[in-house]
């Protein structure tokens, strides 16, 4: 629970920060990095995928992945991951931009990691709206060749409501973003828009990459949760409570929940995969 605490309190200042505080003061609020975004890194034989994390809604790099990230790399997987979408809440607050833009900014990242590690694939692995995006650059942008697994936690690719999207913004202190005011990703989010529109035109998942798709029933964010559900002979769908019935993660706290980093490594090298241990964990909710 202490790193719960520390996940969800520099969430929360990292985006009050952004529209509070100075830019020196701000940095404070978040983590430091352990290890990931090392461009020195080259893949081990035993991971020769680099694995590139894309973050939600209204994170960043640093804050949603301060435990995954280190968790990955002491696995010894090389880490990449970027604060992407930004607009006018600057680089603390991400992924606001319109998703089809983050989609291409995101390709953009890929190819910088591929160039730099060697590697001719990666693996992407993100949360909430760092499953969206990829999902579209995969189908749309010539991802496919270039990703070999796809994992999303708290997946969402058929968008929610503005229930959703309001809890997501009390939570992280960004009711004004509903008001339309620098957040094209909020308008793309609401079911009947014109970007899932097309995101589901046809299966989500396309040819080439494993999907990974891993959701939890206590989300109160992605409503209804099954909007991260897949359909396709390379998918494969985790919903957390099937896998541990004492984890009530809601859909920030998977981003710390040893539970989802347990399933993340499995699928990242099925082929060396540990036996699941079911943790209780809750985050009453959050």
């Amino acid at each position: 629970m202490a790193k719960l605490r520390t996940f969800l309190t520099a969430l929360l200042l990292s985006v009050l920060a952004s529209t509070t505080l100075a830019p020196t003061a701000a940095a404070a609020a978040a983590p430091p990095r352990s290890g990931w975004n090392d461009w020195s890194c080259r893949p081990a034989a035993a991971h020769p995928e680099p694995v590139v994390l894309v973050h939600g809604l209204g994170a960043n790099d640093l804050v949603n992945f301060a435990t995954l990230a280190p968790t990955l790399r002491s696995a010894g997987y090389c880490v990449y991951s970027q604060t992407y979408g930004k607009t006018v809440l600057g680089g603390l607050s991400g992924g606001l931009a319109p998703m089809a833009e983050s989609a291409a900014e995101v390709g953009a990242f890929v190819d910088r990691v591929r160039t730099a590690t060697g590697a001719a694939k990666v693996d992407i692995v993100g949360h909430s709206e760092g499953s969206t995006v990829p999902a579209y650059y995969l189908k749309y942008l010539g991802g496919a060749a270039k990703v070999d697994d796809f994992i999303g936690f708290g997946s969402n690719f058929r968008g929610t409501t503005l229930n959703g999207l309001a809890t997501l913004a009390a939570a992280l202190k960004l009711q004004g973003l509903l008001t339309g005011v620098g957040c094209g990703a909020c308008t793309d989010y609401l079911p009947g828009s014109a970007f899932l529109a097309k995101l589901n035109d046809g299966p989500v998942a396309v040819p080439g990459p494993t999907y990974t798709s891993i959701v939890t029933r206590y989300d109160t964010v992605v409503t209804p949760y099954t909007s991260g559900l897949l359909t396709g002979d390379n998918v494969t769908n985790i919903v957390l409570q099937d896998k541990c019935r004492w984890d009530s993660a809601g859909h920030l706290g998977l981003a710390v929940d040893p539970n989802v980093a347990q399933l993340v490594l499995n699928r990242l090298d099925p082929e060396n995969s540990k036996p699941f241990r079911c943790l209780p964990f809750t985050t009453l909710g959050i």
